[in-house]
């Protein structure tokens, strides 16, 4: 005899104001047609069947010997009730009470947020995100019972609510562990023809590994699903259609798949997979607690959602299933960890899904963008994580570039190379308008090379370690080991070191505590000056996020470049010669150091400071012509 439930004694409680919510939108917003509620609460049969399967690998008490897990829908036109009912885990009235009385487990107060954020333009798209596939049962109910008894316990309760402000939970009767959902259906609601029923089932939910049965009005049952694991039977016997409800079944998501991929491994290790790409991001996708999508099964029986040990993060976007022949059935994490059968499984998966994303690059270039636009940023985690894939990766990476709208490939770039250009060449910013008009990349578009624009976080990361493609080199605009060829027209004071050498010398004295280094550029043809990264140092953009989120994190000294053929240069170079602890000067390459740092887009230290020395600058350059004009460079511009 178990101990006695807290939550025996018959209580009545509000439902939270988030449940209420979600209740009104599930019944007026969410679902176009009604009859999905049968595919809801039968997918949520057979997720206590599988908990019960997996639990009984190890408490084998749990399960009576020679009893069929199964599931059973019942019709009983005489009181206009129909009851979803299985022989699975069951709840306690504990569980009752989170998992459908409040926003515990259902992530209904999130899934509000979202909506709200989305001013409920994607309700149907984002209700897949979130557990709250019990409450389409009022789509076709007055009133819900829900009789649960939990598997090893001796008592059963019974939830009840008419879903608009109040639930009840008391004490009631069941003969096995299970749960019972008894549905008073609404006037309209016509789901009580055993034919219908059983259409239904094959329609949504034909591939369950259990069977569901349909019980008949002479007290018989039929069977009406097939019963065999959709992943176990030939992809030729498939309907895309199915594929579809599948997906819908396990992962709760109410859109259909972008694509997917159905495959069984044999020779050492015998392994079947189906994987998955939805149309969306789910809203934890960067989120650290976010899931891994892939279901592990061994021999057909359940062992863990969110199999990480099969699944790299970079991949976290997939989702799935993967049934092996040769783990036990007891297997546990610490297992898999150390396990070389799943290492040889995780090698594979990793295979069949960049083969995936491959396909559909090479088929549907439209579609992929779709897929780019949702998961690019996840997928170039690969390249930092996991630099052996990187040959696989890099064909899959599609970025914007200085050539227009649009993405391009890195194929594509190295196919419209300008004659003589010797490497793919990137800039990382904080936005592509930025990325366009950098400094940084004057003279390579003089030249008529083309750009990539990087403005992803994790950008700065892959890059580094994809190195190059196809034999050609990547390089950063903004880096400061950028080497140009001699084609195009330089001037030939660029390539004198010497060149403005007094300027550089009042630069690098004035501008100590902010750069290591100034020297002259090469890829410098409009602007005066520009800040580069040493080697080995983090862009601006990546310090900057870094820092938002790491305190302490080092700022890092950079190099100033100054283009010695333009006529602000070239005048301040005079007046170094003259005047070298001039203050005005000193108050120049000042403003010239926060030029360049707002031409890249990152911040200044003193803003009031800055619109102070410049409007002191504009007012000089406005007055009178001074009798000594050639003393007053030009201002920055």
């Amino acid at each position: 005899m178990t101990a006695r439930d807290p939550q025996a004694e018959e209580s009545t409680r509000r439902l939270q104001a988030e449940v209420s919510k979600v209740l009104g939108l599930v019944i007026h917003s969410l679902y176009s047609n009604p009859e999905v509620f049968l595919r809801e609460l039968v997918s949520n049969a057979s997720d206590a069947l599988d908990k019960l399967r997996f639990r009984a690998v190890t408490e084998p008490g749990l399960l009576p010997e020679g009893e069929t897990l199964r599931i059973r829908i019942i019709p009983d036109p005489a009181t206009r009730t129909l009851t979803i009912w299985d022989n699975g885990v069951g709840m306690t009235a504990e569980q009752l009470q989170k998992e459908l009385g409040t926003v515990a487990h259902s992530g209904t107060k999130a899934f509000l947020e979202k909506l709200e954020e989305s001013r409920k333009k994607d309700a149907a798209g984002l209700i897949g995100q979130f557990g709250v596939g019990f409450y389409s049962a009022y789509l076709v109910a007055e009133s819900v019972e829900v009789i649960s008894r939990a598997a090893g316990s001796t008592e059963a309760f019974k939830w009840s609510s008419d879903g608009v402000e109040e639930f009840s939970i008391e004490p009631s009767e069941r003969e096995s562990q299970g749960t019972s959902i008894v549905l008073k259906l609404k006037p309209d609601a016509d789901y009580l023809d055993a034919f219908r029923l059983k259409a239904l089932v094959r329609r949504y939910s034909d591939f369950l590994d259990y069977p569901i049965e349909i019980a008949l009005p002479e007290g018989k049952t039929e069977t009406a699903n097939q019963g065999k694991a959709l992943w176990q039977r030939r992809p030729s016997e498939i309907t895309k259609e199915q594929y579809a409800e599948f997906y819908k079944h396990f992962s709760h998501d109410f859109e259909e798949p972008l694509a997917h991929r159905h495959f069984k491994v044999e020779g050492t290790q015998e392994f079947t997979g189906l994987l998955f790409v939805p149309k969306r991001p789910p809203f934890e996708l960067f989120s650290p607690e976010s899931k891994h999508g892939v279901r592990l099964y061994v021999k057909r029986v359940f062992i863990m959602d969110d199999c990480e040990e099969l699944l790299p993060r970079w991949l976290r976007f997939l989702r799935g299933v993967v049934d092996s022949e040769d783990l036990p059935l007891n297997v546990s994490r610490e297992l898999l960890q150390d396990s070389s059968i799943v290492r040889v499984i995780r090698k594979q998966i990793v295979k069949q899904a960049l083969d995936l994303l491959d396909e559909i690059a090479k088929d549907d270039e439209a579609r992929y963008e779709e897929l780019w636009a949702s998961f690019g940023k996840v997928l170039k985690e690969g390249l930092h994580f996991e630099p052996e894939h990187k040959a696989r990766i890099a064909p899959l990476l599609r970025y914007e570039s200085t050539r227009g709208e649009g993405l391009v490939s890195l194929a594509d770039y190295k196919a419209r190379m300008a004659p003589g250009q010797k490497a793919i060449y990137y800039v990382v910013a904080e936005s592509k308008p930025l990325a366009d008009r950098s400094p940084h990349t004057e003279a390579l578009r003089k030249r008529g090379y083309e750009v990539l624009t990087m403005t992803d976080a994790v950008d700065q990361f892959a890059v580094a370690a994809l190195d190059e493609f196809d034999g050609v080199p990547l390089v950063s605009a903004t880096g400061a080991d950028l080497k140009l060829d001699d084609t195009g027209d330089t001037g030939d004071e660029r390539k004198n070191e010497d060149a403005v050498a007094d300027l550089r010398g009042v630069m690098r004295r004035v501008l100590q505590d902010h750069v290591r280094e100034v020297r002259v550029s090469d890829r410098l043809t409009d602007s005066p000056v520009c800040l580069v990264v040493p080697e080995g140092g983090l862009e601006p953009y990546i310090e900057r996020l870094l820092r938002a989120t790491q305190k302490g994190t080092p700022v890092t000294k950079r190099i100033l470049e100054v283009n010695p053929t333009h006529p602000l240069v070239k005048n301040l170079e005079v007046l170094a010669a003259k005047e070298p602890e001039s203050a005005r000067l000193k108050e120049w390459v000042e403003l010239l150091f926060e030029q360049a740092l707002l031409a890249e887009g990152s911040p200044i230290e003193d803003p009031v400071r800055f619109a102070g020395r410049l409007t002191s600058l504009l007012q000089e350059v406005s007055a009178p012509a001074s009798p000594e004009p050639a003393a007053s460079p030009p201002p920055a511009s």
